[in-house]
This record gives structure tokens, sequence and C-alpha cells, in this order.
């Protein structure tokens, strides 16, 4: 790890230097007005509250007019939205999309912010050792000079995968919808994760993993439009499972969910899906997604104790677990 450090000085320094060069002509400033906070209250008794909180806050990026780009797991279930902008004005906002599949969500702003929008790049040509930058508010002092580790699939304990996640190095703290930003001033991704193997599994190099901002660019009008993506919803079941010595435990099922109704329980073992053996999270995940859109009947082979039992959970959209916003 120290020898990549070191390899990766270089191309941080040549960074800053391009930032400063940016900062003498005001672009820099330009850049980081995009950079806003999020701020989030939770309704009552939403599901999400006990694992994420009532009370949520990280950043987001304008990417045009009126609109604010951030992670889900900040505003999913919220009673009330607010941002706050470069020029420290907060102004309310609506949750105007969210797509589970890449874990975006899209803020509609109620009235005008100061900033100029950040243009989307192109997270796919951005290589490993390649510098960038990490903002958690407008100001430079919530800069974050980073340089990407690995590119690689992620698979979330909670039914997600992606397959290209961006991580890098060093960690920053204010991880949770803080905008990735290359060195032309484009966005590149959204702040997801703080993970303990960031160059690799079995490391031991604390980073960020980041959503690429080209799984943005194809639903961006549909989320805008229709609030969801316009390609059908994948099953969702409601289990979080973990790899544990090539076999898949289950660590929690959502309660009310569809797996819980069909009697899988915490600590069952998942061992097929269908004749299918799964023994990852990502062959887990795929073999539930390939049976069809939500709504579909997902057939589970599982260890329970000493028993093997076939369940049947019928499957829902994963936006359809969450609870609504009371309105009057």
């Amino acid at each position: 790890m120290r020898a990549l450090i070191a390899s990766g000085l270089t191309a941080i320094l040549a960074l800053a230097a391009t930032a400063h060069a940016q900062d003498q002509a005001g672009q820099a400033e330009g850049t980081l007005s995009a950079v806003v906070g999020v701020k989030s209250r939770i309704i009552p008794n939403a599901r999400s509250a006990a694992t994420l909180g009532a009370l949520r806050r990280g950043s987001g990026a304008l990417i045009r007019e009126g609109y604010v780009l951030t992670i889900g797991y900040l505003v999913i279930e919220a009673e009330a939205i607010e941002v706050t902008g470069a020029d420290g004005r907060t102004v309310p906002a609506t949750l105007a999309g969210y797509d589970h599949a890449s874990g975006f969500a899209l803020l509609k702003l109620v009235a005008p912010l100061a900033g100029k929008p950040l243009p989307l790049g192109d997270a796919a040509s951005l290589a490993e050792r390649a510098p960038a930058m990490v903002a958690t508010s407008a100001g430079r002092e919530g800069v974050s000079l980073v340089y990407v580790v690995s590119r690689r699939p992620f698979t979330g304990s909670w039914e997600y995968l992606l397959d290209s996640a961006i991580f890098t190095y060093p960690p920053v703290m204010e991880w949770s919808g803080a905008p990735l930003i290359g060195a032309q001033g484009e966005l590149l991704g959204i702040g997801s994760l703080i993970v303990p193997d960031a160059a690799g599994p079995g490391t031991q190099s604390p980073g960020n993993m980041f959503v690429p901002i080209d799984l943005l660019k194809p639903i961006l009008g549909d989320l805008i439009a229709r609030g969801r993506a316009a390609s059908p919803a994948r099953p969702w079941l409601g289990v979080n499972a973990d790899e544990v010595r090539g076999r898949l435990m289950v660590s929690r099922v959502s309660p009310e969910g569809p797996a819980e109704r069909a009697g899988l329980k915490q600590n069952d073992i998942v061992l097929a899906v269908g004749g299918d053996e799964v023994t990852t999270l990502a062959d887990f995940y795929r073999r539930i997604w390939l049976r069809g859109a939500a709504g579909v009947e997902v057939p589970l082979r599982v260890l329970q104790g000493a028993q093997v039992k076939d369940l049947t959970v019928r499957s829902i959209d994963r936006v359809e677990y969450f609870r609504e916003r009371a309105s009057y």
C-alpha cells in the first residue's frame, strides 16, 4: 500500500496544481458552487429509521438548474428535505426521483439556489491511480484530494450490486452524497460508503466507494419525468446476507418484508435459487433478477438449523416497502 501511495503522490500534486490554476482563473469557485448540503427529517415509523436514523445529513451536487443529485439513503422516507447552497441559503426540496439499482436520488429544489451545475463526466474512463477531488461543502475547506485505487464490482448485503464501483484513498469521513470531481470540474460519482479495503479484497486500505455517474445518464430523463427508471423494477426480497466461509448466511430479514412473510429467518443459510446453487452475493442477486421483474415468485432452498427447506418468496418492488409521507 505504501508503494501505491507513493506512486499516487505525483498525480495528486498535479491535480492540486491544476485546481490552483483554476482557482486563479476563478473556475474552481464555479465548480465548488455546485456542491450543496442535504438534510432530511424522516417520517415517523419509517422502515429505514432503524438502520439509517431519523435525521440524516450529507452532500449533493447541482447537475442542472433546480435539480440536485445525492445518494438515496439520505432522503428515502423523508418527511422534509432541505438543501443549503454555496452562499449559505437554505431552501426546501422534494424527492423528484429515486433509483434503487444505482442508489441515486434526484432532488427538485422548491426555490432557486446560487451555483453553477456540474457537467456529467465519463466515469468509465477514470483509471486506477487517477487523481480526483471529493467535495463535502462549497468552500475550499470542504475539498479533499484523493486518487482511485480500484475499479471493481461492489456487492452490498442489502440486495445491491454495482458492476464497476469507484474506490478512492485516503478516506473522507463525510462521504454521504459527496461529489467526486475530476480535474476538469466534471462530476464522476456520488459518495456512498466508507470501506476497509478500497485497494482490493483482503487489503487493509480504508477508503470510500463512489457510485459512477455513468449509471445516471441513461435514466436521468426518466427520473425527472416520472420519478424512476423506465425499465421494470428488479425483484426485491428483503434479505440481508453475508458471505461466510463459502456460504450465504442471512444476517437480517426486513420486518414484514417478502422474505419474512415466506418464512426466511436470521441465521438461515441460502443454498440455492430454484435449482441453481449460490455461494456469493453476486450469484444470489443475479439468479433472483434473472427470474423476471418485481412481483415474480422466487424459489429458495435454505438451511434452517438442521433442516433443508424450500421456500417461495413473492418479490416486490423495493420502493413499495417504504412508507410514504402523509398528505393533507
